[in-house]
């Protein structure tokens, strides 16, 4: 996936609006971010998740999502 393509699938949610956060397109719903391209350089779109959500979204396809955040292992 590019990010095109990234951009396309969260603009398709119903509601979803895209915006700019610290320099970085940022996709929002209801005005609350909920995806951002903040790691477009990296080959990363990033999805704000639960705990619970990124550890079943990361267990189910761990060659696709990557966990990073409070709770996730962050880089490395």
């Amino acid at each position: 996936m590019n990010a095109a393509d990234f951009r396309r699938i969260a603009l398709s949610l119903e509601g979803a609006e895209e915006g700019s956060h610290m320099g970085a397109s940022d996709f929002r719903v209801g005005g609350r971010i909920f995806a951002t391209l903040a790691s477009q350089d990296q080959g990363y779109g990033n999805l704000m998740l639960t705990p619970e959500l990124q550890a079943d979204f990361v267990g189910e396809l761990p060659d696709v999502f990557y966990p990073f955040g409070a709770d996730g292992e962050g880089w490395e």
